[in-house]
């Protein structure tokens, strides 16, 4: 791999080797700027801080899109004219992915991918606004980052109001098939947008498909301690257990519970960020053995996401959704670059904004944005079965099928 796609990437060796494109572009002569003189896209990830493990993850993903982009000859319509990554570091925090835009702005970028967190997203999105900076948001599920009317704005993986219809429908599926031993449910969540925003959709739909919740606990991100959690689930003995956390917080959570021996009937995580996540499964086996997540996915039938997956972890990487979502985001943004014919960022929004894109490596449909939103998006439903991480839904995806109730 590349330099820039090291997560250990400094800001200020980021901020210097853009200097220096910068200063070797000015000092370029005009007549071979003008033959497909490289592309500026902005990739935005937060690889220090609480967040750190995922955006070094999409950062992962972004840098061999660019590279295969680039070995495929460029973006042709430009004449063969190569992307050029300007990475930020958002640190974690929406202020730090604010900053960071400011910064891609002013160097030039013609748009950016990334951002992770629902916070960072918002913040990010907004900044990219002012400068009519098209931003594809990889992951953040907030369904606020694409309600506020912003035409830069468009979101390749679905939001957790799809997420959480799809969770519970399977739920639904799940539990009726296995005689509905599932009754009751506690809810753990982040305190953020983003689990705040999960419970909040939790409370309301859990009772109408017949679930009684029996209470719902917040948490910090990060959090260093989570026996006080276990002990309230232990306290209520409730049949399911529904997390929506961050990675360090969940792996905490579960093993916690392992420890405690707390072995409800099933965990049945949303948008969980180490349920679907190889690094779990690798590390703390036992605690990961049965979990279940309604989640970001790959296809594990797109062959480019098998040989992807394949060079990932031969570098000693794990392959995440993260992954695969800004892969497949750097993809989307160079074919509205190649339909565009233009680096103008109005054209590329344009272009964005009428996207019909198949070429990308998720279980979804061809791209098309309503409201920012890929409607042609959805979830799928993981289970960690035999030290592996299978799909159990939807059927067209499926290469398992789920162990529910959890053997005692």
């Amino acid at each position: 791999m590349s330099k820039t796609g090291k997560t250990g990437l400094s800001r200020r060796r980021v901020l210097e080797g853009g200097a220096a494109l910068v200063a070797g572009a000015v000092a370029m002569p005009a007549y071979l700027r003008a033959q497909g003189a490289a592309i500026k896209i902005g990739i935005l990830q937060p690889v220090t801080g609480a967040l750190a493990f995922d955006g070094a993850q999409g950062q992962i993903g972004a840098v061999a899109a660019i590279k295969a982009i680039n070995d495929k000859g460029g973006i042709k319509s430009l004449g063969g004219a190569k992307l050029e990554m300007v990475f930020g570091d958002a640190r974690s925090t929406p202020e730090g992915g604010t900053a960071e835009v400011e910064r891609m702005a002013a160097e030039g970028v013609v748009a950016i991918v990334g951002g992770f967190a629902s916070p960072i997203c918002l913040a990010a999105t907004q900044a990219a606004s002012r400068y009519d900076l098209g931003y594809i948001v990889d992951v953040g599920v907030s369904d606020q980052i694409v309600s506020r009317g912003l035409t830069n704005t468009f979101r390749f993986a679905p939001g957790f109001g799809i997420v959480t219809k799809s969770a519970l429908d399977n739920l639904v599926t799940i539990n009726d098939a296995a005689g509905k031993p599932a009754r009751t449910v506690v809810l753990v969540h982040e305190d953020g947008l983003f689990g705040s925003g999960l419970a909040k959709l939790m409370q309301a739909e859990l009772p109408k498909r017949g679930f009684e919740i029996l209470d719902t606990i917040a948490h910090p991100t990060p959090a260093r301690d989570m026996s006080n959690v276990a002990l309230q689930i232990r306290s209520k003995n409730p049949d399911l257990i529904i997390p929506s956390s961050y990675y360090g917080e969940f792996v905490l959570l579960a093993r916690t519970m392992q420890q405690q021996k707390i072995k409800p009937k099933g965990i049945f995580c949303v948008l969980n960020g180490a349920a679907s996540n190889y690094r779990f499964v690798k590390e703390f086996p036992e605690a990961a053995q049965n979990v279940m997540d309604c989640n970001h996915w790959y296809d594990p039938r797109n062959a480019v996401a098998q040989a992807l997956k394949k060079e990932v972890e031969a570098s000693g990487k794990f392959f995440t959704y993260n992954v695969a979502l800004n892969y497949s985001g750097v993809l989307l943004l160079a074919d509205a670059i190649e339909r565009a014919a233009s680096a103008d960022r109005k054209a590329i929004v344009a272009a964005l904004a009428s996207s019909t894109f198949a070429g990308h490596i998720m279980p979804y449909g061809p791209t098309q944005f309503v409201g920012g939103q890929n409607t042609g998006a959805a979830p799928v439903n993981t289970q960690v079965q035999d030290n592996d991480i299978k799909v159990i839904f939807p059927a067209s995806f499926a290469d398992a099928k789920p162990v529910f109730p959890v053997p005692a």
